[in-house]
């Protein structure tokens, strides 16, 4: 009966072992998996922000134009002449100032 026992332990242990190592094996497979997901995950992040960054910098150039446009010195002479009624100072209007 001694016998049966020893096996009994030896064999609890053994069985107590391996449910230990595929235990530590399976946490490991869980936290790599969670690793490569969060990997991916931030990826597409990364992905979405530059996407949006790109169009950052487009709508950027694109008010950059209209500025410049709206600045035209062609544009406000028309605006001047037009919507004003300014017109061009004759010599005898201008003062230099020293």
């Amino acid at each position: 009966m001694a016998r049966k026992t020893k096996k009994n332990v030896r064999s609890t242990r053994i069985v107590i072992i391996w449910l230990i190592i595929m235990a530590v094996f399976i946490a490991e497979l869980l936290i790599y998996t969670w690793s490569r997901v969060q990997c991916v995950k931030a990826g597409y992040e990364i992905s979405n922000e530059n996407k949006k960054n790109r169009n950052l910098i487009n709508l950027q150039n694109n008010l950059k134009v209209e500025l410049a446009r709206l600045k035209s010195p062609e544009r406000l002479a028309k605006i001047a002449k037009n919507q004003l009624g300014l017109k061009t100072p004759t010599p005898e209007q201008i003062i230099i100032i020293p």
